[in-house]
Order: C-alpha cells, then sequence, then structure tokens
C-alpha cells in the first residue's frame, strides 16, 4: 500500500472516536499541516470526510452510505455455507443455518446428514421457536423488553416431555442462552432428534444467524452430540469474523 493511501486511510479511524481540527490530524499521522490538509481535502472530495463550521473534520455521510449498502448486500448464507459444508465433512450431521425475519425464525441453510436417517427441515421453512436451538440463540440477542414481549405472545405446544411448557420457563432459557453463548434442543421437538447451536455475529456483536449440528439418538447420543460443541463454536466464530470482516473473534454487545 502507498504511503499515501495509508495515511488517508489513517484518517477514518481517528475521526470515527470524534471531530478533530487539522492540526490533531497533522499530529496524529505525524506529518506536515499541508500534506494533512492534501489528505483530508481528497477525503472530502469523495465524502468520506466533511468540515463543520468550526473547521474540524468530522467522518461524512458518504462513508455511512457505503457501510450501510455494504451491510445489506452482504449475504449470510454465502459467507457461511463453505464453513457449513467443513463442519459436516468432520461430523457427519445435519447442519442448520437461520435467521430471524418477521416474528419468525426460518432455515436458509441446510447441509444433509452423510447418515441414512434424514431431518425433514427444509430451507425456508420456519422452526419450532420454543424449542429449537437456533431459535434460543436468535431471541436471546434480543433487548429483555423485546424477548419478553415475543415470550408472551408465543403459544408453547408440548412437542415432547422436555418441550419449553410456558413464557416464563423460556425467557428463563433464553437468559441462559445469553449468558453462556450457546444452546441445545435435546429432545424437545422430537424425542430421538437432539440439537446443539452457537451464534453468528456482525461486526457490533449482535446475533444475525445462528447455525447448529443435529443427530438422531439412533446415530449418536445427546452425550456424543454436545462433545461438538466446541467445533460448532468454533465454526460460528469462524464465519463471523469473515461475516463481520474482522480478524479477532466477534464478542457481543453489553447485556441488556
Amino acid at each position: 500500500m502507498s504511503q499515501t493511501v495509508d495515511r488517508a486511510l489513517s484518517i477514518l479511524p481517528l475521526l470515527a472516536q470524534g471531530p478533530a481540527d487539522l492540526g490533531q490530524v497533522a499530529e496524529r499521522l505525524g506529518v506536515h499541516k499541508s500534506t494533512a490538509l492534501r489528505l483530508l481535502r481528497t477525503l472530502h472530495e469523495h465524502g468520506l470526510v466533511y468540515r463543520q463550521q468550526d473547521q474540524r473534520y468530522r467522518l461524512g455521510a458518504r462513508l455511512f452510505a457505503l457501510a450501510q449498502e455494504a451491510v445489506e448486500n452482504l449475504d449470510v448464507r454465502d459467507i457461511a455455507h463453505p464453513h457449513l459444508v467443513a463442519l459436516n465433512d468432520r461430523c457427519g450431521h445435519t447442519v442448520h443455518l437461520a435467521v430471524y425475519e418477521e416474528q419468525e425464525v426460518l432455515y436458509i441453510d441446510k447441509v444433509e446428514s452423510r447418515y441414512p436417517v434424514r431431518m425433514y427441515s427444509r430451507i425456508g421453512k420456519p422452526v419450532a421457536i420454543t424449542v429449537a436451538a437456533v431459535a434460543k440463540l436468535l431471541l436471546a440477542d434480543l433487548a429483555e423488553p423485546e424477548r419478553r414481549v415475543i415470550a408472551e405472545k408465543l403459544d408453547y405446544p408440548l412437542y415432547t416431555a422436555r418441550s419449553t411448557p410456558n413464557a416464563a420457563a423460556f425467557l428463563q432459557e433464553l437468559a441462559v442462552v445469553r449468558e453462556q453463548g450457546w444452546a441445545t434442543d435435546l429432545g424437545g421437538h422430537e424425542e430421538s432428534i437432539n440439537c446443539v447451536g452457537a451464534p453468528v455475529r456482525g461486526a457490533d456483536g449482535r446475533v444475525v444467524a445462528a447455525m447448529s449440528v443435529s443427530a438422531p439418538n439412533v446415530v449418536v447420543t445427546a452425550e456424543e452430540l454436545l462433545t461438538l460443541l466446541p467445533l460448532v463454536r468454533r465454526t460460528a466464530e469462524t464465519i463471523s469474523r469473515e461475516y463481520s470482516g474482522t480478524t479477532r473473534p466477534a464478542h457481543p454487545p453489553k447485556k441488556v
């Protein structure tokens, strides 16, 4: 990278901390004011920085527009899919990816098990929201007031003896999931199916999707499936880093 481009890009994280005048920018970059002014003018011409009436510079609206456009065109499924396939190659079990949209949790990707016993889940199909591991992960990330409103509106079908029975129990489980950063469904939807999941986070630490590994008891016990949790979490963290464009694990925001 050329020195000029490197210096220009260094201005952006500086201004992300708040407005700065020409002298402050020059000092932080270690350059003469004339050099800093030339860089700022170039960024200003492209709408990436804006000069206020007090002669201080701040990040420009164009930068925020570009960031928003990039996020809107970022498909978490495209990014996650090769990692889901790799996980499936390692463990052999069904792998799902789900998102929360318009009060429903929907599967947006699925990699089938290599074993003869298959699951009936389908891409685009809503999950059993009160018991599914991916649903717990997605709803647990919501602010407490929103979690409570949603929980109180849901029905609680007793699919099995292990199904979540009511809103109070569901909220308690979501609080645990939020604290520990992973979730399970151990026979809550189908007696013979177990599932363990982990969240995919964006650059702001919020959950944008949830992934899981599921398997029937005839293939692997619940205890054996739980031993895959570290691998599932590492896969989710890898997807999170790639999705958010960071080299470090995406950490959750402060608890609400």
